[in-house]
């Protein structure tokens, strides 16, 4: 008996250190980079009182970043500097436990006054990246568009001091590039570093020669003078409002800037780039405790993927009017209606469907290849993200149906249908056969012009990424089944059941790597770019289905950040909700990471009968039993202003009983908050 106390003892211990240990160091299972977090940046902006202070919301005050400097000593963390990371992957050198970073964004003044002091007191290496215009200024410096005075931000002399010490690393911040420009037609200004300036005198965005070179001169003026200014010339660069694309990226690294500092979520990882390298920004309001919670999300590789999705699906072509005033109306309701419902992430569509046919007839974004209905995806992407509370803002795109003008090269290379009895299943969309190289890129450079024209967070694929059991049956594709192995006609692989299946599986790899093959194009421009897909409810209930739909649940998941069950009873006729939900949520358990992984859209409309909404009231029940059975991700389509359906208060409601964090522990003595 005493033994077997001892035991549990022993066993109840073990569990607690190991409790411990997940907590703390290792990384989410269900994140795409499992390798442990190696360091931690922290990237402050002033220290200062609020009376003092140019932006109260990200300053900190000389008390409070003494204190939250000694809790990081008395933890156990370590102080690093640039050098450690250089050396850590080129040569090997080991970083130590507990690695942290501190650095300074903007060059003010009370760097000097109040943080550095502190510095020195406790011996910090930091990083403090200046913007040249505004050292360079006498009088009054040009702050995003507000006459500041000179004296708010570092002299020649305080910065020489503090970089003799041997403490401080000069970083460029860009020269001129700490501000927004005209970003389209409609007059948003957009960050400066990333956006194709709209030029008004010529009625037409700055293309990608002239943008570079803006850049290029740019960063190169500014590593000039602060060599000069300073005595350093500058080996990083910190991106203005954390913003960065592959482009910039390419010209600081050809001017000797290899490290990059962002503003992006997740860990340091042996897989971060230094090109890349990911901070916590401090605002005013951060105590120890969310100071702990951010480094325990990094360490364990938790931060976009701890949040649950509360998401609306949103046709633009609803909100689209020729008549700019009603336009205007429109999208100004529309704000109104994100921020009741109270919504934390939006798949906006960028693609027009006027004939409402699946098919994209135009795109809501300037691009090569297809008509322009209205320059206007980038405008409620930007007035969504910097109007309302949403986090995350996905692209609504077509994967490959695309009604091209004729008189495109790749507009007849169309999904065949093999002809068969009219009751079978078909999928209906007009379709550019994938495997058409001419199809494949057109496609590729509408991605691309997308990812160059609107700043985004993540891609949803539309639910044309699906070939049916009689699908393709193109010349491209008879090509593509030879590379294969297979017969060429969809018929005589049919006749073959080990054959069919192995087409089946074949086809679903191959859209599903367009898919992802097109988001690295998008994810050179925005990195940390999340992919969502919709799924047809089909195959998670049916095993069979990914025959029918060139669909896997088990790849979905697997591949994709994000899969966006299309669970909507009605349209598939289902004789019982309540099954019909269960039922998916059963299959979806299944998967790994598959709660992590998968958004259960609603209908909010039965097509079926009419286009009657669905009450408020099923809604409503349906959400919280989901919940109550422990999905995580929800969304809704379509949703309707005009009619407020759904009820913007009862979603609201409903969507405020589920925690926005997915946490699946907890380090001691944090307090989770919803």
């Amino acid at each position: 008996m005493v033994r077997s106390l001892i035991a549990k003892s022993i066993l109840m211990i073990a569990c607690l250190f190991c409790w411990n240990l997940m907590a703390n160091e290792l990384p989410n299972p269900c994140s795409r980079d499992r390798n442990p977090n190696d360091f931690t940046i922290f990237s402050y902006h002033e220290i200062a009182e609020n009376s003092e202070t140019l932006d109260s919301t990200y300053a900190v005050s000389a008390a409070n970043f003494d204190a939250q400097m000694k809790w990081l000593i008395d933890d156990g963390y370590h102080f690093i500097k640039i050098d450690d990371i250089i050396n850590s992957r080129k040569h090997n050198k080991p970083l130590p436990n507990k690695a942290v970073l501190i650095t300074f964004d903007d060059g003010y003044q009370s760097i000097y006054a109040n943080a550095f002091p502190i510095i020195k007191k406790y011996q910090i290496p930091t990083v403090i990246a200046l913007v040249g215009s505004w050292l360079q200024a006498t009088d009054k410096v040009d702050f995003d568009g507000h006459l500041i005075d000179r004296s708010k931000f570092l002299n020649q002399h305080e910065i020489k001091e503090m970089v003799a010490s041997g403490l401080v690393e000069v970083a460029s911040h860009s020269y001129f590039l700490h501000r927004g420009i005209l970003g389209n037609s409609q007059g948003n200004m957009e960050p400066a570093t990333i956006t194709r300036q709209w030029l008004p005198n010529k009625e037409a965005y700055e293309n990608d020669k002239d943008y570079q070179k803006r850049i290029y001169e740019d960063l190169k003026t500014n590593n000039d003078f602060l060599k000069k200014y300073t005595g350093q010339k500058p080996r990083v660069m910190v991106w203005p409002y954390g913003e960065y694309n592959m482009e910039v990226r390419k010209i600081a690294e050809s001017l000797e800037m290899p490290i990059g500092l962002t503003l992006d979520d997740g860990s340091n990882t042996t897989l971060t780039p230094l090109w890349g390298l990911r901070r916590i920004l401090v605002d005013q309001k951060m105590s120890h405790t969310d100071m702990q919670l951010n480094m325990w999300d990094r360490n364990s590789n938790f931060t976009d993927g701890a949040m649950t999705t509360k998401a609306m699906h949103i046709d633009l072509d609803y909100i689209y009017d020729p008549n700019p005033e009603q336009l205007n109306k429109n999208l100004g309701e529309l704000l109104e209606r994100i921020k009741r419902v109270n919504v934390n992430t939006v798949y906006l569509q960028a693609f027009a469907d006027p004939d409402a046919n699946g098919a994209a007839d135009f795109v809501y974004f300037p691009n090569r290849h297809i008509p322009m209905r209205s320059d206007l995806f980038n405008r409620v992407a930007w007035q969504i993200g910097t109007r309302t509370q949403v986090k995350r803002i996905y692209a609504w795109m077509p994967l490959i149906a695309w009604e091209l003008p004729p008189n495109n090269p790749a507009a007849n290379d169309k999904v065949v249908t093999l002809h068969v009895d009219q009751k079978h299943l078909n999928m209906g969309y007009p379709r550019l056969s994938p495997f058409s190289s001419k199809a494949r890129r057109v496609i590729r450079e509408i991605y691309e012009d997308l990812a160059k024209s609107a700043v985004i967070d993540g891609i949803l694929f539309h639910d044309d990424v699906t070939l049916s059991d009689y699908e393709d049956d193109s010349v491209m594709a008879h090509a593509q089944y030879k590379k294969w192995g297979l017969k060429s006609s969809v018929e005589e692989i049919r006749s073959d059941h080990p054959a069919f299946l192995r087409w089946t599986r074949l086809k679903t790899e191959y859209l599903d790597d367009f898919a992802l093959e097109l988001a690295q194009i998008v994810r050179d421009y925005r990195p940390g770019l999340k992919t969502a897909r919709n799924l047809y409810a089909q195959v998670a209930l049916n095993r069979d289905a990914q025959e029918w739909y060139a669909q896997s649940l088990s790849d979905s998941i697997e591949k994709y950040d994000y899969t966006a069950i299309m669970a909507m009873p009605y349209m598939e006729q289902a004789d019982d909700a309540g099954a019909f939900y269960n039922q998916i949520l059963a299959n979806v358990k299944q998967q790994e990471c598959g709660l992590e992984r998968t958004v259960f859209e609603l209908q909010t409309v039965n097509w079926r009968k009419n286009n009657d909404p669905i009450s408020p009231q099923e809604l409503s029940l349906t959400i919280q039993h989901l919940y109550d059975l422990g999905v995580n991700h929800i969304a809704y389509y379509p949703d309707d202003l005009f009619h407020n359906n759904p009820d913007a208060d009862l979603m609201k409601r409903v969507f405020s009983k589920k925690p926005t964090r997915m946490l699946p522990f907890n380090p001691a003595g944090v307090t989770l908050r919803k």
